[in-house]
């Protein structure tokens, strides 16, 4: 009886084991470098910094135009700018989309 439950002890410890082994190891990366964005994939993180920059300047001036920082007049001149720029910054981000409109747009 003694016997058997330190085999099986010793049984149970083993397959612990075994089942553990590849936790326990560290994994050998195949190469530590990042990989440098392409081209296309640089010129889309500028367009997505462009956008969240003109809508985020979009929102401060609304902010500060609901605060009476801003008087209506100098809103209405500051909002159109602003508003092409993030326009400008979707659409080049949204290439299909903007050809898509334009096939919906042209006359027939």
């Amino acid at each position: 009886m003694t016997l058997a439950l330190v085999l099986g002890g010793i049984l149970a410890v083993l397959a612990v084991v075994a089942v553990a082994r590849p936790f326990l190891r560290e994994p050998a990366p195949e190469s530590d470098a990042l990989d440098e964005p392409g081209e296309l994939e640089r010129r889309r993180l500028t367009l997505a910094e462009e956008r969240d920059q003109a809508l985020a300047a979009l929102k401060e001036l609304e902010f500060d135009h609901r605060t009476g920082k801003v008087s209506d007049d100098d809103y209405r001149v500051l909002l159109g700018p602003l508003r092409r720029r993030a326009a400008e910054a979707l659409r080049a981000l949204e290439p299909r989309a903007e050809a898509r409109h334009a096939r919906v747009a042209r006359p027939r």
